[in-house]
């Protein structure tokens, strides 16, 4: 069964082709619009959509030609329905549609989290075994779900405020990085040197699994202002203080909830899960816990095709369709479908 997936929920436009019956990815084509975002700072959705536009059919028939395929050789569409851009959303959905129709084939709408959630089973490593609690980390989501079994998703505790990858990247603009400014603050933070500053651990003082980053990047803000010495080594030991702080605090969140819950397995996704510093401190604490923790391959955790056309052949088997043509898009949704 072969699925062809297509990404447009914001500023990635995603298409790849999976064959659901060897559980392998055969293409995998995405362009960034980085560049494109990067004069103004941030996303623009209006730019965002004209650009999935203009990108989907060239990177759809990259895809086939490195799969040695046609578009008749395709099953299924797999598309992101929710959450995102709802204009960008639009256009993806739009496409897989027409797509479904020309080829009289089904359509199935994805939850873009539920792709997070299944990146990791694209590695060629050890895959996680059910049940596990998810750690979907991203610049939109902060969330902690306990996953029984593919569809059975349990939302344990999430950010109520910035998520983890906007704090990032908030921050990383209130200390002047370019853009995206996340990556960048990663890198500064590894020229900066320990113990100089000291930021909160937001809500670690009380019960529950909920995060909040808002305080943490006003902590950072308010030190920044404070220093009459703005030098490159000031600015990376805030970077420094700030992703520790971050970092800590996810850490002490995952360990509480594993303990809450029993589950030995953690699965760690979305773009904050590229970020070393994170993936090291979770590796530390699974080892000294005998508890296993996976991740998705470093291509495999931002937005791409691969984990919506891996969600759509694990959908596929379980037999959810679309119904009918109705575009049904949403800017916000939970995760199960």
């Amino acid at each position: 069964m072969i699925v062809l997936g297509i990404e447009t929920s914001c500023d990635e436009t995603g298409i790849a082709i999976y064959d659901g019956l060897k559980h392998k990815l055969l293409a995998n084509a995405l362009f960034s619009q980085i560049d494109l975002h990067a004069q103004y700072g941030g996303v623009v959705p209006e730019l965002a959509s004209r650009d999935h536009v203009a990108k989907l059919i060239p990177l759809t028939k990259e895809a086939l030609a490195h799969a040695g395929l046609t578009l008749e050789d395709i099953d299924t569409i797999a598309y992101t329905a929710m959450p995102g851009l709802v204009g960008a959303l639009m256009v993806g959905a739009t496409f897989a549609k027409t797509l479904s129709y020309m080829l009289d084939i089904p359509a199935i709408a994805i939850h873009h989290l539920e792709g997070h959630l299944l990146a990791p089973l694209l590695s060629e490593e050890a895959k996680p075994e059910y049940p596990y609690v998810a750690l979907l980390v991203s610049g939109g989501h902060t969330q902690l779900i306990a996953v029984k079994s593919f569809g059975q998703y349990e939302l344990l505790g999430e950010s109520i405020d910035d998520a983890a990858g906007e704090a990032f990247d908030k921050t990383a603009k209130l200390l002047g990085l370019p853009y995206p400014g996340g990556p960048h603050l990663a890198s500064l933070a590894e020229q900066g040197r320990a113990g100089v500053f000291t930021f909160p651990r937001p809500m670690c003082d009380r019960p529950g699994f909920d995060f909040s980053f808002s305080g943490l990047k006003t902590a950072v803000l308010n030190t920044w202002q404070a220093q009459e010495d703005q030098s490159g080594q000031i600015k990376a030991d805030i970077a420094y203080a700030f992703q520790e702080a971050l970092i800590d605090t996810i850490v002490i969140k995952c360990k509480r909830v594993l303990k809450h819950t029993g589950m030995k397995n953690l699965v760690v996704s979305g773009g904050v899960s590229a970020n070393k510093g994170l993936r090291s401190a979770l590796s530390e604490l699974a080892l000294k816990n005998r508890w296993q923790v996976y991740y998705p391959p470093l291509a495999y955790c931002t937005d791409n095709g691969a984990m919506i056309a891996i969600a759509g052949a694990y959908r596929l088997a379980n037999g959810f369709v679309d119904q009918d043509m109705v575009i049904n898009v949403k800017p916000r949704a939970p995760l199960n479908l």
